[in-house]
């Protein structure tokens, strides 16, 4: 028993410390009591999910596929709340500080959940504190790619070739998966490349498109089309496994530097706080939502596997990134923009 403890005992008078226990008893019971009956209730109204890039790109098609399928099975509305801006900080802000009653959720990205702790000095809200994982939605593959004229032919090839002469690699922003592949690729490889920095994946795509820059990191779902109309050329894949969608695009590790890997990914969180009874309940249809045929045949088309998992299994991998970003950030001495 601590000094403090005996000390408030002997000061008690009249049993008055059994009193504060028991009212401090009955206001938590009170609490928990009412947590359970919001989460039997639940939900009584739409929910909303934050996507905190602008409409039509890779995360906001996912959240609306997962947000149809909630909608259908939970019977209430399941409405997308774009809130674009500072590379997914400001809408990622807004999910952490919405009210924890499962009435508003949010999609999950690497730059500002796993990166930005590592990236930006001030960052308005803890990624790992902040947030309730939900669950691990899908992931897809980041290709290196380059311009045609490029004259390799294999990534080894490239680097190569970079090593002796200014190459540029276009980037989708500071901070991003593709900008830190590239770092690690520069670390790794000494390819020596000069990293271009964009606003997004699609512009930097149509650079080198247009042969302003030779190559790219970039995700799957923006360079399929380029490469299956030739207008550029897959020479890596930054994955622990060949992508299905480029069986013949060798990963960073058959090249030689297994340590270059990075997935894509999307995942929908809650505000920190939010009941567990409604997490679980979330976790469970919105992965049945993920597992349903339809939803897989799009995500294939679009190069995105799904993947789902429990709450914990997102947890664990969160927390892995975030260390795994956070060193490389200081690693390469990455300042934000």
């Amino acid at each position: 028993m601590s000094e403090a403890f005996q000390a408030l005992t002997r000061c008690a008078a009249g049993g008055m410390i059994h009193r504060v226990i028991r009212a401090v008893a009955c206001a938590l019971a009170s609490m928990l009591v009412s947590i359970g009956a919001h989460a039997q209730n639940y939900p009584a109204k739409p929910i909303r999910i934050i996507v905190p890039y602008p409409p039509g790109g890779g995360t906001d098609v996912v959240a609306r596929l997962i947000g149809q399928k909630l909608s259908e099975s939970i019977g209430r509305p399941v409405i997308v709340d774009n809130r674009a801006g500072a590379n997914g900080v400001i809408g990622t802000e807004a999910t952490a500080r919405a009210a924890p009653d499962g009435y508003t959720l949010g999609m999950a990205t690497p730059g500002p959940v796993t990166v930005a702790k590592g990236l930006i000095p001030n960052l308005a809200y803890d990624p790992e504190r902040d947030f309730a994982p939900v669950i691990l939605a899908n992931a897809s593959a980041n290709v290196f790619a380059t311009h045609p004229s490029v004259p390799a032919r294999s990534i080894k090839e490239f680097v190569a070739l970079a090593r002796g002469q200014p190459m540029h690699v276009g980037v989708s922003a500071i901070g991003s998966v593709q900008h830190l592949l590239a770092e690690m690729m520069n670390r790794d490889a000494a390819a020596k490349l000069q990293i271009i920095t964009y606003k997004g994946g699609a512009q930097v795509a149509t650079d080198v498109v247009g042969g302003q820059i030779e190559s790219m990191w970039n995700v799957l779902p923006v360079v399929l089309p380029l490469i299956q109309s030739g207008r550029v050329r897959p020479l890596a894949v930054a994955s622990e496994k060949r992508s299905a969608l480029l069986s013949n695009v060798p990963t960073m590790g058959e090249a030689g530097w297994p340590s270059v890997v990075a997935i894509a990914w999307n995942g929908v969180v809650a505000p920190a706080g939010t009941p567990r009874a409604i997490v679980t309940l979330l976790n469970k249809e919105i992965a049945r939502g993920i597992d349903a045929p339809d939803i897989k045949e799009r995500f294939a088309a679009l190069g995105m596997e799904p993947i789902s998992g429990s709450p914990e299994d997102f947890d664990k991998f969160l927390k892995a990134e975030t260390a795994k970003w956070s060193q490389l950030v200081k690693a390469a001495n990455i300042k934000a923009q």
